[in-house]
């Protein structure tokens, strides 16, 4: 067995399966719970199956995974030759995910650092790709959490939502909960501060809010090397036609992800979620 610092995250980071597959990352699924059905994100629901549930008003919630499933997750990584564990995870303003991997790290075969990265979708993506390439240049898992930290310090992410009905039934919206009443009527930017969903801005029209987006993401790329993701949820016109904009007007773009968010954050954003994550390198 090779000797090395092993990384786990979880489900949201929604990395590309070849991308940690090459890089020997292993996720934690997250929970959805479809009507009576408890299913594990990434294998056992398919975004268009909550598509279909959300639009006709099926009742949808998340939860975290077990300690008991993070237990497990981390005796496997250790049996199979890891010396160390650095275990990355969505904000815990959002979840109770980074708790739950906090008490099994506990009673891990072998050490476990447990990082609050304070992001979600690609966000935490990013972070988590930061520690996998500092653990394979045989870094240890105080320097692979550093290279995550640093990478989750400079990351930023915006999004677009058709409706912040799903984010006020989930609890979700921090600080947005002033858009509430009246002003549900105006097409909202939000953004990712200190692990909470922030209103950002206030837009008056679907198209409007889409290109503010768009510049919001480019201002913040500037010239600096940069990667981005796109994120949508069933919307894939907007989110390849967004994507080939940020394309032609960052300069300094490096590698460019365009995916559907997975069950867990769909459940929460709803149809027609855009977002854009961007990560200085």
């Amino acid at each position: 067995m090779s000797r090395h610092v092993a990384i786990v995250t979880d489900s949201t980071a929604y990395l590309p399966p070849r991308t940690m597959e090459r890089h020997g990352i292993t996720a934690v699924p997250l929970t959805v719970v479809l009507g009576d059905q408890a299913l594990d994100e990434g294998t056992e629901i398919s975004t268009r199956s909550l598509a279909q549930a959300l639009q006709k008003r099926r009742p949808v919630t998340t939860s975290r995974p077990s300690p008991q499933l993070f237990a497990e997750t981390y005796r496997k990584v250790a049996e199979s030759g890891a010396t160390g564990i650095v275990s990355l995870h969505l904000s815990a303003e959002l979840s109770g995910t980074y708790d739950a991997a906090v008490l099994a790290a506990r009673e891990a075969p072998v050490p476990v650092r447990v990082v609050d990265t304070g992001a979600v979708a690609m966000a935490l993506g990013f972070c988590t790709l930061a520690a996998a390439e500092a653990a394979e240049a045989g870094g240890t898992v105080d320097e692979a959490v550093t290279a995550a930290e640093k990478r989750a310090s400079g990351t930023s992410a915006y999004f677009y939502v058709d409706t912040l009905d799903y984010l006020r039934r989930g609890g979700r919206i921090g600080a947005a909960q002033a858009l509430l009443g009246s002003a549900l009527a105006v097409k909202p930017l939000l953004q990712l501060d200190g692990g909470r969903i922030e209103l950002l801005e206030k837009v008056r029209t679907a198209s409007r809010a889409i290109a503010r987006l768009e510049e919001i993401a480019a201002d913040r790329a500037g010239s600096a090397q940069v990667d981005i993701a796109v994120h949508h949820l069933a919307a894939p016109e907007r989110a390849s036609a967004l994507a080939d904009r940020l394309r032609a007007r960052v300069p300094g773009l490096a590698d460019l992800y365009v995916s559907e968010v997975g069950a867990v954050i769909g459940a929460h954003t709803g149809p027609g979620l855009l977002g854009v994550v961007v990560s200085p390198r």
